[in-house]
């Protein structure tokens, strides 16, 4: 079965409005990604694109977009591919994200996060993210290697 989060994009993914509002409601599951105002522009098992508009709230003082607004939107864009690539009865959480800095970060950043599908269900392991953040022009600005411990939810 898939994921809450894959489930509600399926449905209000296929218009922009809707894309607004799923973006939102994760906002509001995560209130910490709202500081970046995301847009989720596609979610599908082992795949999620995210972008961030260039505006004030997420410069730093050389006018670009800031450092960790790029770690913020790749540990979105990771989390949301991570979760609809493993199973629903699975949890996933960030491990350790390795980054690195290519380019200026200017314009509307694009991030898309890949995921490999997972090996074992039954089994507690660790999944690899890749994350690219794309600018306008198609220029790798930023990638990130993100480890997401993924293990079976606990029966509460």
């Amino acid at each position: 079965m898939s994921s809450q989060a894959l489930r509600l994009f399926r449905r209000l993914g296929g218009s922009p409005s809707g894309r607004w509002l799923f973006s939102k409601l994760i906002c509001r599951r995560a209130p910490y990604f709202a500081s970046i105002a995301p847009r989720i522009e596609l979610l599908e098992p082992g795949r999620c694109i995210v972008q961030i508009r260039d505006r004030r709230a997420v410069r730093n003082h050389i006018g670009t977009v800031h450092a960790i607004a790029l770690c913020n939107m790749a540990e979105l864009a990771g989390g949301l591919a991570t979760d609809a690539t493993i199973p629903d009865a699975m949890r996933w959480i960030p491990k350790g994200m390795s980054v690195r800095y290519l380019a200026k970060a200017r314009g509307t950043m694009t991030a898309t996060a890949t995921v490999a599908s997972i090996a074992d269900a039954a089994v507690a392991q660790e999944l690899q993210a890749h994350v690219e953040v794309r600018d306008l022009g198609n220029t790798v600005v930023f990638e990130a290697d993100i480890a997401m411990w993924v293990s079976l939810r606990k029966v509460a």
